[in-house]
C-alpha cells in the first residue's frame, strides 16, 4: 500500500503482524498541498459564482467563463485525489506483515519492495489463501474451474487442506511445458501462512 505521490508521512497507525479490517486507516500523509488545493479550490469557486452571474446577462465572454469552469473542474478532481492519498485506508481485511517507513519520513516514491514496488506497508490476506501450481501440458484438456485439490504441507505431516480450482493460466511456458493453476484454499484456522511450500494433487 502506497499513496499515489511523494510526500511527508505524518503517522503510520499500524505495525507488522496487526491485523486490519477494510477501511480502516492505514497512514496519514502530509496535508500540506491538499490544504493549499482546497484554498484554491475556493476561491475558484468564488470567482465562478461570479462569472455565472456575468454570464447570465451577458457580461462576460463564453470563452472566458469555459476557461473558468474547466479549471474549477481540473481542481475539483485534484482535491479528490489529494484527499485520497492523504488518508490511507486498507482495501480488504487482512494482516500487516511488512512496513518499510516510520512516522516522518518521507516517502519518494521508489521501489523498496520484494516485488519491486513501492510501499508504505504490505497488507495480505491470510483467508482464504491462494497457491499458484505449474502442471504439465498434456493435462491441459482436463483441468477445469471448480475441480477440487487438496494441498499438504511437511509441517502439517497429518493434516489434508481442500481448495478448489479458481482460476487457469490460458498460456503454455514454453521452457517447461507447463501451465499456471490457482487453487484457492479456505484458510479459517490461519494454520497455513503466504510463502509456505506445499504439495498438492
Amino acid at each position: 500500500m502506497a499513496p499515489a505521490q511523494p510526500g511527508r508521512i505524518n503517522k503510520i497507525k499500524v505495525e507488522i503482524g496487526d491485523r486490519v479490517g477494510k477501511g480502516q486507516v492505514i497512514a496519514e500523509m502530509d496535508r500540506t498541498t491538499l490544504n493549499q488545493a482546497e484554498l484554491q479550490l475556493i476561491n475558484l469557486e468564488k470567482d465562478f459564482r461570479r462569472l455565472d452571474t456575468l454570464m447570465s446577462v451577458g457580461g462576460v465572454a463564453a470563452q472566458q467563463y469555459d476557461q473558468v469552469k474547466t479549471q474549477l473542474d481540473i481542481t475539483r478532481t485534484n482535491v479528490e485525489f489529494l484527499r485520497e492519498n492523504v488518508v490511507l485506508s486498507s482495501p480488504f481485511a487482512g494482516i500487516i506483515t511488512a512496513k518499510y517507513f516510520e512516522n516522518g519520513e518521507l516517502y519518494s516514491g521508489a521501489p523498496n519492495t520484494q516485488v519491486g514496488k513501492a510501499a508504505l506497508v504490505v497488507i495480505q490476506q491470510i483467508n482464504p489463501l491462494k497457491a499458484v501450481i505449474a502442471i504439465s501440458e498434456k493435462y491441459y484438456p482436463l483441468v477445469k474451474i471448480g475441480m477440487e485439490a487438496s494441498l499438504t504441507c511437511d509441517i502439517y505431516p497429518n493434516e489434508i487442506f481442500v481448495g478448489k480450482i479458481n482460476l487457469i493460466h490460458p498460456t503454455i511456458n514454453a521452457m517447461s511445458r507447463t501451465f499456471n493453476v490457482e487453487v484457492q484454499i479456505p484458510n479459517n484456522n490461519e494454520k497455513l501462512r503466504p510463502g509456505m511450500f506445499a504439495k498438492i494433487n
